[in-house]
């Protein structure tokens, strides 16, 4: 492909990503339809040994993929959180493939690295993090929550682990403090980082799902008394089962009375302390010695971009740097060389899609969105209070719903399976995606808003075609 050829194709590909976004994507069923290996059997299992038109490449990406495509930028994807993009964030990402910056150093990548400063910078004021507070971009919440468990390692073991490994003191008596309705990544970081999954302690949950402080200084206590190391506790700034919000003000003070690291994991709700009627939630973030959240969630950033802050950073670089003679330049001393703030070496230009957010949205621009989200969720939070065939499972402090169809003639004992058949049902109609989870041992359904192009009249819908559906279901045959 020549100069030329890029450019034709490169702008019907702009006009088929831009016909996608503005209502083309409301055609497709929002969850792929296909089965297991439908895709894979289409195509061939040889690679071609000539090249091919890139007209007849886009032809099979149209037959043959995205039917295999759930997805993700439906404004009646339900399901999960977000992943979703926006028209300035796609001509970011664009800039940034073209470019093709490694800016595993600042010499690498001098505008890179100091643009990702700024913007992590124009984060943190938004959010009302500390001052002291540094940023890095990480690709997700769950790299930075390794990053964030490998400080905690270190400083419990002085420094040690990293050069004698299992044979550092305490190293094989660190315990990791989360709650059941912590994010699973916490558990497989400690896994990676050699606590051992028997460390991790999951402290009870009151009637909310947040993290319980009474349960967590008795738990702390009783292996204290065991001769264990308290290392680690994560609280989380809105959970992914129901977005509860842990007390991060409790849960700071006794990290710091057992000087454990205090890590804040916000990767979705992060977002709704850009509203000073929000920052409430991050009450207490101040005691934490990181924090994270996800702008490719619900700050219309495509995947993946995930803003990691830690009080620390000189702290941050002594654990993860390693300095081989290859990497040394002579502008060391007093840049930020990104590849020691994560484990990965390499690194793309992932502030420019931030950055063309940012600017073209603006602060008011995202806040504006945001609000709209809440407000459509408390609606439909609404709705299904005052309908007494369907059930609240959980509060909704921002925008995701935990519910059950639970009718008044049902038996209590098929309420599980019957929303497990609601939602195979719904989700196999096309017009809907939602997902699940398990709340107090119930079946629970999860109706996520926040996509975004998403309107009042999708939320609306989901709530008509979900009564529709479980009329349905209910009609006797």
């Amino acid at each position: 492909m020549d100069a030329n050829e890029f450019r034709r194709h490169g702008h019907e590909l702009v006009d088929w990503i831009a016909e996608y976004l503005d209502g083309g994507v409301r055609g497709h069923a929002v969850r792929a339809r296909v089965a297991p290996g439908e895709v894979r059997s289409q195509l061939p299992p040889e690679p071609p040994a000539r090249g091919e038109p890139f007209s007849r490449v886009m032809a099979d990406f149209e037959r043959v993929l995205l039917p295999g495509v759930t997805h993700w930028q439906h404004p009646r994807f339900f399901a999960y959180f977000p992943a979703n993009n926006s028209y300035p964030s796609v001509l970011g990402e664009l800039l940034s493939a073209g470019l093709g910056v490694q800016g595993m150093l600042w010499e690498t990548g001098p505008a890179a690295t100091e643009l990702e400063e700024v913007v992590m910078g124009w984060l943190r004021r938004m959010l009302g993090l500390p001052a002291e507070f540094q940023g890095v971009i990480q690709d997700t919440a769950s790299t930075a929550a390794l990053a964030a468990l490998l400080c905690a390692r270190e400083r419990a073991t002085h420094g040690r682990f990293n050069t004698e490994g299992a044979a550092a003191p305490q190293a094989d008596r660190l315990v990791v403090y989360v709650s059941p309705e912590t994010h699973s990544s916490i558990e497989k970081g400690a896994r990676i980082a050699g606590f051992g999954r028997e460390r991790v302690r999951k402290v009870p949950v009151g009637a909310a799902y947040a993290l319980d402080p009474v349960a967590l200084e008795a738990t702390v206590a009783a292996d204290l008394a065991a001769g264990l190391v308290p290392a680690c506790c994560v609280g989380t700034c809105g959970t992914t089962g129901s977005t509860a919000l842990d007390p991060l003000r409790a849960i700071g003070e006794t990290c710091r009375r057992h000087g454990m690291w205090f890590h804040v994991d916000a990767a979705l709700a992060g977002a709704a302390a850009i509203l000073s009627e929000k920052r409430h939630i991050l009450d207490g973030v101040e005691l934490a010695d990181s924090f994270v959240f996800n702008p490719h969630k619900w700050m219309f950033t495509n995947f993946d971009c995930s803003a990691f802050f830690v009080r620390d950073p000189d702290f941050l670089v002594k654990v993860l740097s390693i300095n081989p003679e290859y990497l040394r330049t002579a502008h060391d001393g007093g840049v930020s060389n990104f590849r020691d703030w994560h484990v990965q070496l390499g690194r793309r230009f992932r502030a420019l899609k931030l950055w063309f957010v940012i600017r073209t949205f603006g602060v008011e621009g995202i806040r504006a969105r945001l609000r709209e989200h809440l407000a459509w969720a408390q609606e439909f939070r609404s709705w299904v209070e005052a309908d007494p065939d369907w059930e609240l499972l959980a509060p909704v402090p921002l925008n995701l719903i935990c519910f059950r169809w639970a009718p008044l003639s049902a038996d209590p004992r098929a309420l599980d399976a019957l929303n497990e058949r609601l939602l195979r049902a719904v989700n196999d109609g096309g017009q809907l995606y939602l997902s699940h989870t398990r709340l107090g041992g119930d079946y629970a359904l999860r109706l996520c808003v926040g996509q975004t192009t998403q309107t009042r009249d999708d939320v609306a819908a989901a709530w008509r075609i979900l009564g529709e559906t479980a009329r349905a279901i209910a009609r006797p045959a």
